[in-house]
Formats: C-alpha cells, structure tokens, sequence
C-alpha cells in the first residue's frame, strides 16, 4: 500500500473511531479537524499518487465527514437527535466500507516489481515493425500486412529522470480484465506500478556490444507480463526484445492508436476433433514463429543502421538466444531450429509443429510449473487413467492417448536437446503464471490456483536466477552455478535427467 492511501484510510478508520466514541457534545471540534486532515490527505494522495477505483468508499466516506461536519461546525448547531438504529445503521455501513477497501487494496496493490540483480542500469524504447513479405490472416476483416510492436529493454548509462510505467497504455487495461473475466476498471490502478527502467536512455559504453535476447508471450498475454524477467537479465548485460505477438496478445496498441485484441482463439473450440485443434495450433504456432524470424530480421537493420536507432552497432549478432511462456516457449524452441539462434529457454510451454521437424541439437532450457511436470511425468511413467478420471478431465479415452502420443514425442525433442546441453527442470509449488508479472499483480491468484502456493517474489528469483545462468552459460561462455546440479539456495527447483 502506498504511503499516502495508508495514510488517508487509516485517517477514514479514526473518524469512524471518533464518531463512535466522543461523547454527542464533544465531537464537532475533534471531527471537524479529523474530518480536514482526511480531506487534505486525499487531495495529496490524488495528486502525489494518483486516485483509483479500490479507494472509492474512502473518498466517498471523507467527502461525506467532511460536509457533515463542515455544515455543523460553521452553522453552530447543536447535537442533531439521530434514532439509535439510523446512527449505528450508519456506523455498520461506514464500517463494511471499510472493511470492502481493505480487501480491495489487499487484493489489487499498486504493487513494485523486483529490483534487477546486475550491475547495468536499464533503457527501454519500443519499435513498430511492418513485415512487407505477409499478409495478416488473424485480424477480423483485417487487409494488410502483418505488424508487430516490439518491446526492447537494454543496459543503459545512468537514468535520469522517472523510471518508465509498468503498463505501456493504460488504454490496455480494460482489455486484460476481459481477458480474466473482470469488470474494466479492476485494473486501471496498474498504470501507477513502475519499473526500473529509463525510456530511451543511453546505451551503457562499458561493452561494445550486448547479446541478443528474444522473449515471446504466452497465448492471450503481452510483452509487459514479462518485464521483470527482461530488466533482470538487461541489467546482466543483454538486450531483450519482448515481442506483442499481434492478435494472440489480449491487447497491443499501435503508434497511430489502434488496438488489436485477441482473435487466434477463434482457432480453437470444444466441437473440434484432436487432430483438428492440434493442426490449427500449428497454423498458429508457425505465425509466431515466423514473427520470430522476421524481429530477428529487423535487428540485423538496426544494428547495421537501416533502420534508426541507439542500438546501432551495439547488439552481439552473433549470440542470439531466445525464450517464452507457455506458447510463446514452444516459439521459442521452434524459432531455435533458426541458425541464428543459439540457446533458448521454454518456460511451461508445450510444444508445436513437433511432426515438422527433426531433433533440435541446441542447448535448451525447459521450466515447468510442478503442474506442468505431473503431466510430463504420468507419460515417463506410461500412466493409465481411469475411466473415472478422464470423465472428471472431460476427455475421451482416444483424446488422451493422441495426447499421450503427442506428449512422448516431446520428451523424445526435449532429450535431443540434452546432447547439446538442454536441461529440465520443474519448481516446486509454483504453477503456470508463476513464470510471468500476473504473480505480483493480485495476492488473491493463489488462492484461486492461478499462481503457486510459492512466494511469488521467491519463485521470480529461482527463475531469473536460471534463466541468467543459461544464458550467461551459452551466450558468454561463463559458467553458471545453478545448472551443475541441485542448489541449497533454491531447493524448490528440481532437475530432471532427460536421458
């Protein structure tokens, strides 16, 4: 909670205090100049903060203390006679309200992310990029070519100024509460959550030049999800492109002001045979991997100055790596087969277009949620499920063994990786959106089971902690700790032999 909306609440708790426990003759004063201090809090709080939708019965409660007792005290009247039940009525409701705002700024924090661990202060810029070469197929009634807004973190010289927002428009926000279901204010307050990064500051000279990252998004997500994986590892010395994968984002704004929304949904559905859902996961998969392709592209026309930019001459062209959540890991593994690309990392993700291709012989990195490693690890183990069990799934028998198939397939590309260096790994009590920021927007997902039962903060340190050892591994040649075997700073991660 922020200082001033703390401040301003707990001033909301003192007036109720007052009213309830001064004497009918001694309250207009004391409430008089409760009810001014709480008012003057308010507009500080409003201007030095910001005002937000979680703090609504608050403002209404100061505001009406503050004309009640205003008009008491300047009209000098006596004690008003209440009936008992109007007045404690009316202490009950102030009360609830009170009790409603402190669960809604539990629930809903203006929350700070994790500080980066390296050395390197952090930039940010964001480009807009047009691929001349494809036609968009996933936008409704859409005619033109396919776009993509690409998100850069770097390291930078010293910042000045104030770090850049969390949010890269607020006008997004009411797309990603649709996207949980959620009214469309819920998560206005977000626009108030910062990051540790400076908007298009220097690029640090201390190196001549920095290795290129590529991070991908998961399925109905955005680049910004993913904003304290990429500080973390730009602050190591990297440069991380976070790429809006367009139409499979739950919302991406482009410079002239349109937003794109999610359609590649529109691919699946509960009526589709297993072979049809997985093939149009393909035809999915292919796009995102071909956006892949194309950023890579672009990069080459920046560092060569084709196209402008600070980070001319300053990106490693020649230790380029790649990772993603969930769909946007199996991106990145099937970006990887591009020779430009070194090493990547699949966080929680299940893999696409795996009948397309050979084995990967690239190191490789794949995390999974404990979830995600209880479904790999019923495969390793040739599980059979009940009939019980796949009623309780929803699944019919010939479901599941194409998805068994399909699944024992992944672990035979998951091993090829391992002659070259690939690992797998799984944490403990972290599940599937432990691995991007929805972990630190609400406390209230892990009790829903979205998020682990894992400290959010904790599970985001055993990640970047990883991730960063892998890189600096196979992108620096420096040897990381973490992946020689079991670490007593992170017992909660376990490795698991692919051979």
């Amino acid at each position: 909670m922020r200082l001033f909306e703390l401040l301003l609440f707990l001033s909301n708790i003192g007036l109720l205090a007052l009213a309830i426990l001064l004497k009918k003759g001694r309250r207009k004063i004391p409430l008089f100049v409760a009810s001014g201090i709480a008012s003057i809090l308010m507009v500080v709080h409003g201007a030095v903060e910001g005002y937000r939708v979680q703090l609504f019965f608050t403002y209404c409660t100061t505001v009406i203390f503050l004309v009640v007792t205003g008009y008491r005290f300047l009209k000098k009247t006596g004690p008003i006679k209440i009936p008992k039940f109007f007045l404690g009525s009316a202490y009950s409701a102030l009360a609830i309200m009170l009790i409603i705002t402190a669960g809604l700024l539990y629930a809903f924090p203006v929350f700070k992310l994790p500080k980066p661990t390296g050395d390197f202060k952090v930039g940010t810029l964001t480009f807009h990029l047009v691929d001349s070469n494809r036609e968009e197929t996933f936008g409704e009634g859409t005619e033109g070519k396919r776009e993509l807004m690409v998100q850069v973190w770097y390291p930078a010289q010293a910042g000045s100024g104030k770090y850049a927002s969390f949010i890269p428009n607020p006008r997004i926000l009411r797309y990603m509460a649709a996207n949980y279901g959620l009214p469309g204010f819920i998560f206005q307050h977000l626009k108030y959550v910062s990051s540790h990064s400076y908007s298009d500051a220097e690029v640090a000279s201390t190196q001549a030049s920095f290795p290129l990252i590529l991070a991908n998004p998961g399925f109905g997500s955005s680049r910004f999800l993913h904003t304290s994986q990429a500080e973390n590892l730009a602050s190591h010395g990297y440069i991380v492109a976070g790429i809006d994968h367009t139409y499979n984002t739950f919302a991406t704004e482009f410079p002239d002001g349109r937003i794109t929304t999610s359609t590649t949904n529109d691919l699946f559905s509960p009526d589709h045979d297993y072979r049809t859902e997985n093939g149009n996961r393909d035809k999915l998969g292919k796009v995102l991997t071909d956006d892949v392709a194309f950023a890579l592209d672009q990069f080459e026309r920046i560092q060569s100055g084709q196209i402008p930019s600070r980070l001319k001459g300053r990106i490693d062209l020649g230790h380029v790596g790649t990772f993603g959540h969930s769909i946007g890991g199996a991106t990145a593994f099937d970006a990887a087969y591009d020779p430009r690309i070194a090493a990547g990392i699949d966080l929680d993700g299940g893999l696409y277009r795996l009948h397309d291709r050979a084995g990967l012989r690239k190191p490789f990195l794949f995390m999974n949620s404990e979830t995600g490693f209880e479904t790999l690890k019923k495969v390793m183990d040739n599980y059979v499920y009940s009939d019980a069990e796949l009623k309780r799934m929803g699944n019919t028998r010939a479901w599941m063994d194409q998805v068994t198939g399909d699944k024992k397939m992944e672990l035979e590309r998951m091993r090829d990786t391992s002659t070259a260096g690939g690992q797998f790994l799984y944490i403990d009590n972290a599940e599937h959106l432990n691995f991007t920021d929805v972990a630190f927007i609400s406390p209230v997902f892990k009790w829903l089971g979205v998020t682990g039962k894992m400290d959010s903060a904790r599970a985001n340190a055993a990640i970047n902690g990883y991730m960063l050892d892998f890189f600096d591994m196979y992108l620096k040649n420096q040897r990381g700790r973490t992946l020689e075997g079991p670490d007593s700073l992170y017992p909660e991660v376990k490795i698991v032999p692919l051979s």
